[in-house]
Order: structure tokens, then C-alpha cells, then sequence
């Protein structure tokens, strides 16, 4: 009876030694779960984030989706929302997709609006026809008398889908905002997590000042520039034109993605003809098929240009730069160079 008494107490003791060398082996807590819902905004979230520990950062949607306007959630989106503890979102309507979704994940999710305090230029809800200088031409250098702190009645009530279409979202195709995204991005953070504070403003610090010497050399490029009207796929560069004083003239897609029809085509190219437009800028997500035959038929070039909305998961930190830098390169060829770009249609 004694020894099984002995026993019995040496297995209990063997156990509890066991779940305590368990608790020890598990006495650093799960990294904070940040997830980001569109890819560049995750990419300038990563040099925020870079060298903080116990934080894991991931991207919501897919790496090769672009500009989320008609995303649909997935079941794996919804289990990366349950899981996390920070969303990061664009804002200004980008994540209209997310709302319902939100409001079934619960209060547990903080939410950091990286377009808070920026202000934002009208999007295609409003009649781009109207006053048309003040958003696209030379009277407007949105980057360079920035103001803070207005509401615009889309932060701070995390009605993130509110007014769709009203604000143009694509902040981040502007390197002076984007500037402006990664202070967003450190002060969030930095509220919800104090103890890394300082990696967090001492990234954003550095980042922000090489963003804004790459807005430096763009608005200098505009200011060289004697014609700088274009034609667009999408609102996406409507920051960056107004920062350079170029001239937004047309839209190929109102709604992203959708062809225009013949009589809309034929619009555009008269306006193209009448106005003498420099270039037709267009994106890697989006189809060319329109662009080079309003091309072949008025002799304007065609020219890539890439905001950044989509491409590798697993990029290098200064991936932004380098795809901003591409373009600064092609604006310059193609409004200050013009006989070095390819003849329309090759």
C-alpha cells in the first residue's frame, strides 16, 4: 500500500514538473498579429514595422489583386480578421468590402486609418468636369501647401466604407503622402504597442525623409514641363499629377477594369486631339487594349506607369522606391524627352 501511495506521488510530482517546464518553455506571449489589407500600404507598413519583435505583419488580400473595388471576402479572409488584433486599412472608402465584416469580428480588432488627417482630393462619386483645374492643372500643387487635420467626416468613427467614390483613395501612389501613410502608420502603432515606439518613429523618420526626397525630384520634373496633359486608365495618379501640375484630361476606365464604349472612345480621342495631349499613361493591372488604339489613332505614346498597387508578397523593403523611381524615369522620358519614347502602337 506504501509503495503505490509512493508512487502515486512521485507520478503526480513528475507531472506537475512536466507542466511546469511547459509553462516555461511558453513564457514569451504570440506575436501581435497585424494584418494589412492592401499591398502598398502593407509594403510602407513593413519599414514601419521592420526590426520591432514579437510583431507579425501580413497582407490581407492578394499580392497581385491591385486596387480591392469590387473585392468579395473570402473564408480565409475572415479567419485572418478573427485572428488578428490591428487591421491597417487604406481608408477613403477602399475597404468598402470590409464593413459587414467588421462589424461581426467584434470590438477585439483596433483599426489604424492610414489616410486620417490627409487631405483628400474628390473622386469619381463627383463630376470630374467641374472646376477641372483646381484638381488636375497647374493652379494645384497638392503636396506642397498640405494641410492636417481635417476630418473630411471619414476617420475617427470607423465608418470605413462611408461616401464610396466620394474621396479618391489612392493616396499611395503619391510618395509625398505616402510619406504621410508611414506617420500614420508609427503613431497607430505606437499607441497600441508603447514599447516599440521608438523603432517605430525611428523607421518612420527615415523612410518618410527618403519619400519625400523622391517627391522632391518629381514636383522639380514638373516644374520643367511645358505640356503636362495626359489621359489616365484610372483616378490612381490624380495626387501625383496634381503634385507635378500635370493635367489629368480623360479617363480610359470610370470604373476600373471596364472598357469604355465606342461613343466614350471617340470623346477621348477628339479631347486628346484638341488639347494636344502629351501622353496615355497606363498600369500593369489593367488591360492596354483601348489605350493603344486611341494610340495608333492620334500618335500619342503610350507609357507604363505603376502605382504600387500590386506585385510580390515577399518584395524588398524598398521595393516602393524602386517602382516610384521607374516611373520619375518614364515621366521624364516621355514629357520632357518625347522622341525617346517607341512610336504609338509598337
Amino acid at each position: 500500500m506504501k509503495k503505490k501511495i509512493v508512487g502515486g506521488v512521485v507520478l503526480v510530482a513528475m507531472v506537475v514538473l512536466m507542466l511546469w517546464l511547459i509553462a516555461g518553455l511558453n513564457t514569451n506571449p504570440e506575436p501581435d498579429r497585424v494584418l494589412v489589407t492592401t499591398y502598398p500600404i502593407y509594403q510602407l507598413a513593413r519599414n514601419v514595422t521592420h526590426g520591432a519583435e514579437g510583431l507579425q505583419v501580413q497582407l490581407m488580400l492578394p499580392p497581385g489583386l491591385g486596387c480591392p473595388h469590387d473585392y468579395v471576402l473570402t473564408p480565409q479572409d475572415m479567419r485572418r480578421l478573427e485572428a488578428a488584433e490591428v487591421l491597417i486599412i487604406n481608408g477613403l472608402g477602399m475597404e468598402i468590402f470590409l464593413d459587414r465584416a467588421l462589424a461581426r469580428v467584434g470590438q477585439h480588432l483596433s483599426v489604424i486609418d492610414t489616410s486620417a488627417g490627409i487631405d483628400p482630393l474628390p473622386g469619381v462619386a463627383h463630376d470630374r468636369d467641374h472646376d477641372h483645374q483646381d484638381h488636375h492643372g497647374h493652379h494645384h500643387h497638392h503636396g506642397q501647401d498640405h494641410h492636417h487635420g481635417q476630418d473630411h467626416d471619414h476617420d475617427h468613427d470607423c465608418s470605413h466604407g462611408r461616401d464610396e467614390g466620394a474621396w479618391n483613395p489612392h493616396l499611395f501612389a503619391s510618395p509625398r503622402l505616402a510619406a504621410e501613410i508611414v506617420a500614420n502608420i508609427a503613431d497607430g502603432l505606437a499607441r497600441l504597442n508603447p514599447e516599440a515606439t521608438a523603432i517605430y518613429e525611428q523607421n518612420a523618420a527615415a523612410y518618410g525623409e527618403r519619400l519625400r526626397q523622391l517627391a522632391d525630384e518629381f514636383h522639380e520634373l514638373g516644374k520643367l514641363i511645358d505640356n503636362g496633359r495626359i489621359v489616365v486608365q484610372h483616378d490612381v495618379f490624380d495626387y501625383l499629377a496634381a503634385e507635378m501640375g500635370l493635367e489629368v484630361v480623360a479617363l480610359l476606365h470610370v470604373h476600373p477594369g471596364q472598357e469604355p464604349a465606342a461613343a466614350e472612345v471617340l470623346r477621348i480621342i477628339n479631347e486628346i486631339r484638341q488639347k494636344d495631349v502629351r501622353a496615355i499613361l497606363i498600369e500593369p493591372q489593367y488591360s492596354d487594349r483601348t489605350a493603344r488604339m486611341i494610340s495608333r489613332e492620334t500618335g500619342v505614346p503610350v507609357v507604363l506607369l505603376d502605382p504600387v498597387a500590386n506585385g510580390p508578397v515577399d518584395a524588398p523593403l524598398d521595393h516602393y522606391e524602386q517602382v516610384m523611381r521607374r516611373n520619375l524615369e518614364s515621366l521624364r522620358k516621355v514629357l520632357l524627352e518625347p522622341n525617346s519614347i517607341n512610336q504609338p502602337g509598337t
